[in-house]
């Protein structure tokens, strides 16, 4: 039973003598309170100040390190403080003030642990994101998720809505302000410096942390968070099932939930949503999105605003143009990559899923060319391909790994992800892309050598490659999801064509898509839902946190009138006067265009298995003996899984499409 829950009494005269013979003072024995079960035996040399209530001390609990060992309060200092059942205080140097602590809890080793008065443990803290300068403030609190602080950060042109938004935070951490703290039950601490104004969540592990100071860790039985070694935050909050440890320092900083945070990393001003990764580099005013990772060290990340996002090492951004201080940020959209050692000055956008290699000096936005690889000269200048990364190995692979990679635990997931590479997102993209391309091609003289895309550049004689890249993503995309729309209405009992080809009339056609912290949604939906905040039917996190996950249920039925109208601009085609025979063909096509994409990726992935690929193999061995040390290191191009996996992915397609044609000619 909870100690909030439990029946407690005084001490009895006897309880009094034996704890005072084991090293026990109190301020007021008086105000010393404690349950039925409470063992004297197992409290000594203890110091009770204040009012102090002791739950039933008997039974086990199991420490950090996994040892089990008797509950009791043994060389301890507490004020104000609530102590559960089946707890175990070891070893505190300082004291334990103004504490919840929740039954099964192991608290050994802490120097300091307290609470003051009108704590808020970290929410309503409030974090300069994006702009390091101000101007784009984040409000922390404990339900936080990567949709509400894009709405927070992002929209700043919608003042209203701003202003509610802001109020309902400051109700939500109302909630949370407190003169005591609590640790959540069965947590285990042990080693840890100092703890001044922190909740703890239930299963918690804290092993070994030197200073936490107003944060909360939240946790679940099904989803605890550890908090290691050496690890220094304020003003924080970690979520659930995420892991910080390895003499990291956060400073103003959310992390969410499945992170993994470590190796030094350091952190000020910065937010990571779920599955983010951040070892040896460091980070200030970046909006990290779900699965944003940086592993290196001399990777610093500033001002920026990232999702899906890998860094390459000592990767850097300038935030400042030497004027007016660091007002600048920039953006590299869901999915992107920077090689090593890779600069950008901002201002900058960046189309989803591009690399960015070299030191870029201009500042260029070609959010409108997905797909692309971006490559600075030697003088600074952004060259870039549009739509050649739609065709390379990393992208298929990437497409695949997120989902399998939500660390995730338990059934709270705040963050709402769309993890599809290919989407009305990114193919819309492509569509106004290849249509300014095609306008480039037809305007420009052939005697140029290079012209200029989106603040960028590109050689004139790629101007119809890329617009091959586009053509074959929007097709792949288009049927792929025609056929798909039509395999689960058939899948549904559809006897029909117009069945199986209808729309929702509650669905929204819009033909903007946008990308909301990692969730994708029509702008309508986006701007309706705006709306609710500010006139008031959306009137707290809750709710707005209803609307959001409506939003995303609805997604497929959004996306499916965005396909019909898309293909009806791509193909000139009404799909409402499909015929069996049309679906065949729109089947076939895909066939045809998805294997050519796979083909197009395995010559890509055969690539990592050529001859230069093998230099520094079998060293001071003949050529034979090089290419068996690379056989027995990296194997045989046949025998990669992932390539076995193209090459079943391509039969698996074709055993799809004929069974597609044979059911849908039942369809009337």
């Amino acid at each position: 039973m909870p100690a909030a829950m439990t029946t407690f009494r005084s001490l009895t005269a006897d309880e009094v003598e034996t704890i005072t013979a084991q090293g026990c003072t109190a301020d007021d024995w008086s105000a010393v309170e404690v349950a039925d079960g409470f063992l004297a035996d197992r409290v000594r040399r203890v110091h009770f100040a204040g009012r102090v209530k002791v739950g039933d001390l008997s039974g086990e609990v199991r420490s950090v390190t996994g040892l089990t060992k008797p509950a009791g309060i043994y060389a301890a200092h507490l004020v104000d403080c609530m102590i559960g059942n089946g707890v175990r205080i070891a070893n505190v140097g300082v004291h334990i003030a103004h504490y919840e602590v929740g039954d099964g809890c192991c608290i050994e080793d802490v120097g300091t642990m307290e609470t003051r008065p009108q704590a808020s443990f970290g929410n309503g803290v409030e974090v300069e994101v994006l702009n390091e300068a101000g101007g784009r403030e984040v409000i922390l609190f404990n339900d936080l998720d990567a949709q509400v602080a894009n709405l927070m950060c992002l929209h700043r042109h919608r003042p209203k809505l701003i202003a509610r938004l802001t109020a309902m935070a400051q109700a939500a951490v109302e909630q949370v302000r407190s003169d005591t703290g609590r640790i959540g039950s069965a947590t285990r601490m042990a080693s840890v410096g100092k703890m001044i104004d922190v909740n703890v969540g239930e299963y918690a592990v804290i092993d070994g942390a030197a200073s936490l100071v107003n944060g909360t860790v939240l946790s679940r039985q099904d989803a605890p968070t550890t908090i290691g070694a050496e690890v220094e935050a304020d003003d924080f909050i970690v979520a659930e099932s995420s892991r910080v440890d390895g003499g990291a320092v956060l400073s103003k900083s959310y992390v969410g939930q499945a992170c993994r945070i470590g190796k030094q990393f350091s952190a000020e001003g910065s937010l990571f949503f779920a599955n983010c990764e951040g070892f040896h580099g460091e980070t200030c005013s970046v909006f990290a999105g779900p699965y944003t990772v940086t592993h290196h060290k001399s990777t610093l990340l500033i001002a920026g605003y990232f999702s899906f996002y890998n860094a390459g090492s000592g990767t850097n951004q300038s935030n400042h143009m030497y004027k007016l201080g660091p007002v600048h940020e920039g953006k590299l959209q869901r999915g992107c990559k920077t090689g090593s050692f890779s600069y950008i000055m901002w201002p900058c956008n960046v189309g989803p899923f591009s690399v960015v290699l070299g030191k870029h000096t201009r500042s260029f936005d070609t959010s409108d060319f997905p797909f692309s690889h971006i490559e600075a000269t030697a003088a600074g200048r952004s060259m870039i391909v549009p739509g050649l990364n739609l065709m390379t190995v990393g992208t298929v692979r990437d497409g695949a790994k997120w989902p399998q990679r939500d660390g995730r635990k338990g059934a709270l997931r705040r963050d709402r992800i769309s993890f599809d590479v290919l989407s009305p997102l990114t193919v819309g993209r492509m569509i106004r892309g290849s249509a300014e391309l095609k306008q480039l091609q037809e305007t420009t003289d052939r005697d140029v050598e290079t012209v200029g895309v989106g603040g960028a550049e590109m050689k004139r004689v790629l101007l119809r490659t890329s617009q091959k890249y586009y053509r074959t993503g929007i097709e792949m995309y288009l049927y792929e999801r025609v056929v798909a729309h039509v395999e689960a209405a058939l899948a549904d009992g559809a006897t029909t064509l117009a069945y199986a080809l209808v729309e929702e009339p509650e669905a929204v056609a819009g033909t903007d898509w946008l990308d909301v912290g990692g969730q994708l949604m029509p702008r309508r939906r986006l701007d309706d839902l705006c709306a609710a905040v500010e006139n008031g039917d959306v009137a707290d996190f809750s709710a707005l946190a209803a609307r959001l996950d409506a939003i995303d249920q609805a997604r497929v039925d959004d996306e499916w009138a965005w396909v019909k109208e898309a293909y009806r601009q791509v193909f000139e085609v009404d799909l409402d006067t499909a015929t069996v025979e049309d679906l065949q063909r729109v089947a076939d096509s895909l066939l045809a265009v998805r294997s050519k994409m796979l083909n197009l990726v395995q010559i890509d992935a055969q690539k990592e298995f050529e001859k230069y690929a093998r230099t520094g193999f079998g060293q001071g061995g003949s050529a034979e003996d090089a290419d068996h040390d690379f056989e027995a290191v990296r194997g045989r191009y046949e025998e990669n899984s992932f390539v076995r996996q193209l090459s079943d992915e391509i039969a698996a397609l074709t055993a799809r499409v004929a069974s597609f044609k044979e059911n849908v000619a039942k369809l009337t």
